[in-house]
């Protein structure tokens, strides 16, 4: 049983887990697009999603608890003057995952995991069209269904009275 054991372990040790995904994010937030398998990807996004997160509030300590992460300064820095500042308003989402299909040489899903680069506009409610086609139809139907039976009654009231 697996309880409590989160996350994929992508067949490799925690240490070498750790560091691969330290140099993941950091060429994410150098690029802001990379390449990688499905799964990569999908475990690599709550950590840039925190790190961004951490670099919005901005203060000192948040800088240094991602420099512990990131351990590159100029990625560091990029993150907290470039990349915090677009996503000011958003509450969360700040990737996106597209999936390109099979790796040629393994047969490994590949997808891309980008920043996302729209600003966030939040909608209004729609309202509902009213639906006035249906109900006219119906109508139609409905008397062109009582000519027809007003005709069938008709032809039967003339042949019982001859």
């Amino acid at each position: 049983m697996r309880h409590a054991s989160t996350g994929r372990r992508l067949g490799r040790k925690t240490s070498h887990r750790i560091a691969m995904f330290r140099n993941m994010v950091t060429s994410f937030f150098n690029h802001e697009k990379i390449t990688t398998t499905d799964s990569k990807a999908k475990e690599l996004r709550p950590i840039a999603e925190k790190l961004i997160t951490l670099a919005k509030r901005g203060d000192l300590h948040a800088r240094r608890q991602a420099a512990a992460y990131i351990r590159d300064t100029k990625t560091v820095a990029k993150l907290f003057t470039q990349i915090a500042p677009r996503y000011s308003e958003r509450d969360g989402g700040y990737t996106r995952i597209i999936k390109l299909g099979a790796r040629p040489g393994d047969n490994a899903e590949i997808s891309v995991i980008e920043l996302v680069e729209e600003s966030l506009v939040k909608k209004a409610p729609k309202s509902k069209p009213v639906k006035a086609a249906p109900i006219a139809a119906a109508v139609v139907n409905a008397t062109a269904e009582e000519v027809v039976h007003s005709s069938v009654v008709e032809e039967k009231c003339e042949a019982s009275a001859d």
